[in-house]
């Protein structure tokens, strides 16, 4: 048996939904079982040999699903103690946040968009009104920094510019609460890609670069409205791009 897929890996048949890896299938299932037994930030979770048993998996693949979990911070090991449900101290991913948001439920992705267009509009318009001329070169710098990733096909600079672009414009709305939700939105946006769309997520690529410099112009001509319009239709063409790739990848 390969001993990295599991059996939740095995290739499917002809017609099934698309191939995953057994280590991204487990780890949605641990996030499913925090949510289950309501389990908080600080808990502590069954042993990877337990986890194992009761998914129907081998510890290897179980110890993988840590490391997704781990590195996207809703799982904490502590060595010759055991996994716990992270300290997680941000504003989304306390409470019953860590538990209710599923990245591959495509209706929770849906909301998180929606969160999105709700902030991003609002500091999109207050950018306009309050940036700095050096928070607007950090903007303009994050879009090319963007740009060169799609142009060269490095999927890491690319993500890292849009990164800093959406929260150069959060930081330019001199709104220290819409700057934490912006940043607390984007990691659970990054948790559904590391989780449900395990690679690029890439038809919009080549859009998104023209809607971040809309975007921008709009910010740097001190134009609310047209700013706050501009990040609404690069929102929603990034939500119908996830809504394809949720839908070819995890759903078939």
């Amino acid at each position: 048996m390969d001993e990295t897929a599991g059996p939740a890996g095995t290739p499917p048949a002809t017609g099934a939904a698309p191939y995953r890896p057994g280590y991204e299938l487990v780890a949605e299932q641990i996030l499913q079982l925090i949510a289950e037994l309501r389990l908080q930030a600080g808990d502590r979770l069954p042993t990877e040999n337990e986890l194992a048993a009761r998914l129907g998996t081998s510890r290897t693949v179980v110890r993988e699903a840590i490391k997704i979990l781990s590195a996207i911070g809703r799982v904490r090991a502590q060595k010759g103690r055991g996994l716990y449900v992270a300290d997680d101290e941000g504003m989304l991913g306390s409470g019953r946040w860590s538990g209710f948001f599923m990245p591959t439920d495509l209706d929770h992705v849906y909301m998180l968009f929606e969160f999105r267009r709700v902030q991003e509009m609002t500091a999109g318009r207050l950018a306009a009104t309050r940036a700095t001329p050096v928070e607007l070169r950090s903007i303009e710098v994050a879009a090319e920094t963007c740009r060169q990733g799609h142009l060269t096909g490095e999927a890491a600079l690319f993500d890292r510019g849009d990164d800093d672009f959406h929260l150069g414009i959060a930081a330019a709305s001199h709104n220290q609460f819409l700057l934490a939700a912006v940043r607390e939105v984007r990691r659970l946006q990054h948790q559904s890609s590391t989780i449900g769309l395990h690679g690029t997520v890439g038809g919009h690529a080549a859009e998104a670069i023209e809607e971040h410099a809309a975007i921008y112009e709009a910010i740097r001509d001190g134009d609310p409205e047209a700013a706050a319009r501009a990040v609404a239709i690069h929102l929603d063409n990034t939500l119908e791009d996830y809504r394809r790739e949720i839908q070819r990848r995890v759903f078939g």
